[in-house]
């Protein structure tokens, strides 16, 4: 069998950067969300919503992209940023504000939050400009095409990775893109989706990897294993030397893609990493599953694939494939629900479904496209104003023993003049603020304390300041609410060292007096 070798592809493939044009953002009256709805590990750990509910801007260039993000109230105000035409590196430069953290030559999505960038119109290309997300969470990439990202050569961005996550992300949704290179590592390319360095749930759907020397990795090196919980459904690998993707520790979901000339190998489950491998189909393709150029054995899951014109070499050494005839060795639970196209009909449901510009249309588990209705927010009930004369309920403390005080505290950032341990002093007079208009403040324990409730009491003169919210467990990074605005929150009952009220939207300057904690 002959495999077309992505290193060897045409260079009259490559695109070289387009003129800049010029780009306004121009704000637009009604918001515009992704159509459906997240799928996947990125449904997990509250949910990827992306920029629904905010403000829709419209960009036509790499720096009206960065304006939009620096012209928001905070680095977490929600904003949907449509984008027309091509981005490159002459229309991407750096702009500067608080709520954003921009760099030439790359979108930058760093230290934000609550974000979309979606393809609109006549479509949207990042021509040779890469898409790096680092300390970001909820963020959705949606309808777009990036092509021709280098890491050497002449121009480069984002270390040659077509879309890269790094730097404690969570909460990716990509679907619908198409990301292509035009050759391998001697030729100046790297990853087309790539994760490293504690980022988590993650899903690409509906999307298209093509022409590169690696399709993406999950874990940088064998000591990165604090990645995953990634999932990959309705994607086409074509022509990818290797990583389709590759796994070090974690987590990873493959169902229904349709894999096409893997010409070394392609799911490479190692270091530990699991991989469930459901209903997909390979083609014409090379030890498609197994732990490659490595002793460090990884696991797999498979179920319902076919495999059509595989082969599969010898075990040995640093080179395992799951073939000739792959078996399970390990097992992995799912905890979203999700349906499986019969494995049969995946190239050509697959093909009417992934990549940019196919109209967002997705299977509907029975093998048949289908366009999925704008995911919009249900209208908000109308209730009766409340009697004037009624005045309006207090909000009932928690009972029982405030387990803060005497405990211990820290945070993310402190403004000027505040303390991480006025939250659990038991004074109302004092108060910790974050350095800006979102952070983090913890309690914690030396050993494990269980909560079920607590109370954030803001200063005096203060109130109404604290806006979106979530509160996690800090020993396991699972989101035990969310929600917004000051007052008690209640949870199911967790036994815990140290438990977090993070901030993610606020009005003005947040101050927390009292950061109370209950045993319900």
């Amino acid at each position: 069998m002959k495999h077309p070798v992505a290193l060897r592809l045409s260079a009259a493939l490559a695109t070289g950067a387009l003129a800049a044009a010029a780009g306004v953002a121009l704000s637009t009256p009604e918001a515009s969300a992704a159509t459906g709805g997240a799928t996947g590990y990125a449904t997990q750990n509250g949910g990827t919503t992306g920029g629904a509910g905010g403000q829709t801007v419209r960009a036509t260039t790499g720096t009206a992209i960065h304006a939009a993000l620096c012209n928001r109230a905070g680095s977490s105000t929600p904003i949907t940023i449509q984008v027309e035409g091509t981005i490159n590196h002459g229309n991407t430069s750096k702009v500067s504000g608080a709520s954003c953290n921009t760099a030439d030559g790359v979108i930058e999505l760093k230290q934000i939050s609550n974000v979309t960038i979606v393809g609109v119109g006549g479509g949207a290309v990042f021509d040779q400009v890469g898409i790096h997300i680092r300390e970001a969470r909820n963020i959705i990439i949606q309808n777009v095409t990036v092509r021709n990202v280098k890491k050497s050569g002449s121009p480069t961005s984002n270390g040659g990775d077509a879309i890269g996550m790094e730097s404690g992300v969570r909460n990716v949704w990509v679907d619908h893109t198409t990301l292509e290179a035009s050759g391998g590592e001697s030729e100046g390319y790297d990853g087309l989706f790539d994760m490293k360095d504690n980022t988590q749930y993650v899903t690409l759907s509906y999307s298209i990897l093509r022409n590169s020397g690696r399709g993406g990795l999950v874990g940088s090196s064998e000591s990165d294993l604090s990645n995953g919980f990634v999932t990959y459904h309705h994607n086409l690998y074509e022509n990818i030397d290797s990583r389709a993707p590759l796994l070090r520790g974690g987590i990873g979901h493959m169902y229904n893609n349709h894999y096409k000339s893997l010409n070394e190998s392609g799911i490479n489950s190692r270091a530990g990493a699991r991989a469930k491998v459901d209903n997909n189909y390979f083609e014409d393709s090379k030890d498609v599953l197994g732990t490659f150029y490595t002793d460090a054995a990884g696991y797999w899951q498979v179920s319902g694939n076919i495999f059509d014109n595989v082969d599969w070499s010898s075990p040995g050494g640093d080179n395992n494939p799951a073939g000739p005839d792959p078996k399970s060795n390990t097992t992995v639970s799912i905890p979203y629900s999700y349906s499986l196209d019969g494995a049969d009909c995946v190239p050509g449901v697959v093909s009417r479904t992934a990549g940019a510009k196919m109209g967002l249309r997705v299977s509907d588990g029975n093998c048949s496209p289908q366009t999925p209705a704008p995911t919009t927010p249900a209208p908000t009930p109308t209730t009766p104003a409340p009697d004037p004369t009624t005045p309006a309920p207090t909000p009932t403390r928690p009972s029982g023993t405030n387990l803060s005080i005497g405990a211990g505290s820290d945070g993310t950032s402190k403004a000027d003049g505040t303390s991480y341990g006025n939250v659990r002093d038991g004074d109302l007079s004092t108060y910790w603020s974050p350095a800006g208009p979102t952070g983090s403040v913890s309690v914690k324990w030396g050993s494990a304390t269980t909560v079920s409730q607590i109370n954030i009491r803001e200063a005096s003169g203060s109130a109404g300041g604290i806006g979106s919210w979530r509160v996690v467990n800090h020993d396991t990074g699972a989101v035990l609410a969310s929600g917004s605005g000051a007052g008690v929150i209640t949870f199911p009952r967790t036994s815990l060292q140290k438990i977090t009220f993070e901030i993610t939207g606020s009005t003005g300057t947040p101050r927390v007096a009292e950061f109370e904690t209950y045993a319900g």
